[in-house]
């Protein structure tokens, strides 16, 4: 006998619709034009219904970094394992971090962040800081791997900081500054592999 495939249920539809919506108006409006009147027109329900969800926009936005926070993390929380190689493991976890910065909601709100420190600077540290918050992953690795005496020992934070500046300077900073586009699938595994490359020169032990 078949399954009868699950549906999303109609308010489940409507939260999903007004969150989208609210991406989209955030991205292309910023946080201080964006309206819960605008969000519900483009989401194709009444305001009453938005509220109904959200009771203010505030609650809306950082239900939306929540979510994008916590898909973010899983994809960067990786263990170490001192059976595999560590350049190897290095890799993959950049490859997740160079996803997760090539996803177009994660960069549309990494705008909407940082467009905000004109505006409300205090809001914008507390974006900033989940932002930050997603990066501990690699410093627990490092740590791990310090412990397992693959790695010189050194403030694991500032390591993890300095590898993933180097993806960050070519996949993170032109395209939310200047605009430009994503990497392609072959720079990105070139920015990969020459961090990877270059955190391992300073950090591995012989």
């Amino acid at each position: 006998m078949n399954a009868t495939p699950i549906t999303p249920r109609l308010t489940d539809r409507k939260r999903e619709a007004i969150i989208q919506a609210a991406i989209a108006e955030f991205r292309d409006n910023g946080f201080q034009v964006t309206s819960m009147d605008r969000i519900a027109a483009r989401a194709e329900v009444s305001k009453r219904t938005v509220y109904n969800h959200f009771p203010s926009k505030d609650e809306l936005f950082a239900e939306i970094l929540r979510e994008l926070w916590a898909c973010s993390k899983a994809q960067l929380d990786q263990a170490y394992r001192p059976d595999r190689p560590v350049c190897e493991q290095l890799r993959e976890m950049m490859a997740s971090k160079m996803r997760m910065l090539n996803e177009s909601s994660f960069m549309d709100l990494a705008r909407v962040a940082i467009a905000e420190t004109i505006h409300s600077p205090e809001r914008a540290r507390e974006m900033v800081a989940k932002m930050g918050a997603l990066e501990e992953g690699v410093s627990t690795w490092i740590s791990a791997a310090q412990a397992d005496g693959k790695l010189k020992a050194a403030d694991p934070d500032f390591a993890a900081y300095q590898l993933q500046s180097l993806i960050k300077a070519f996949a993170f900073w032109p395209q939310i500054t200047m605009g430009q586009p994503p990497l392609s699938g072959e720079m990105q595994q070139q920015v990969i592999d020459s961090a990877v490359e270059m955190f391992l020169a300073q950090y591995a032990l012989a």
